[in-house]
């Protein structure tokens, strides 16, 4: 598993502006749901992903499909995803060179990580943003 110091989450989570969120749900009470609000509030672009709802609108955000069809480059992926689930889009994200993948807690993929992190990739699994800004007192884009 990746080992993430406290020094490199709040190194990513002070860098990245635009966040590709895998997994994004329409129903307000879903974990993915609440974290994408909670980050946009910290003045995060945040690009929901889920091709069930393509084309349709998550918290004012167009929804894609996958990552392939994202209009513009982004700074991470965070994937709220069964962990079976998670490979193709680890793939994906490899591809475009992502510079960050994040995998919710609970999305465990031991291989797709060592790999995404082999491609250059930094990882954090197992790790909600939402409860790392805080904890760390955070500069995101709203307060830098």
């Amino acid at each position: 598993m990746p080992s993430n110091s406290p020094e490199q989450i709040r190194d990513i989570l002070e860098s990245v502006n635009t966040i590709a969120l895998v997994g994004a749900s329409e129903k307000t009470n879903r974990p993915s749901h609440e974290v994408m609000e909670y980050l946009q509030h910290q003045g995060y672009r945040v690009i929901p992903v889920n091709p069930r709802l393509a084309g349709q609108q998550v918290l004012g955000e167009t929804v894609y499909a996958d990552l392939a069809s994202l209009p513009e480059p982004v700074d991470m992926v965070e994937l709220f995803l069964a962990p079976e689930r998670t490979d193709a889009v680890i793939d994906q994200a490899i591809e475009q060179k992502v510079p960050v993948l994040w995998l919710q807690i609970g999305v465990i993929n031991e291989t797709g990580a060592r790999r995404a992190e082999t491609a250059g990739l930094q990882v954090v699994m197992d790790r909600c943003p939402k409860q790392e800004i805080p904890r760390h007192g955070l500069r995101t884009p709203a307060n830098r």
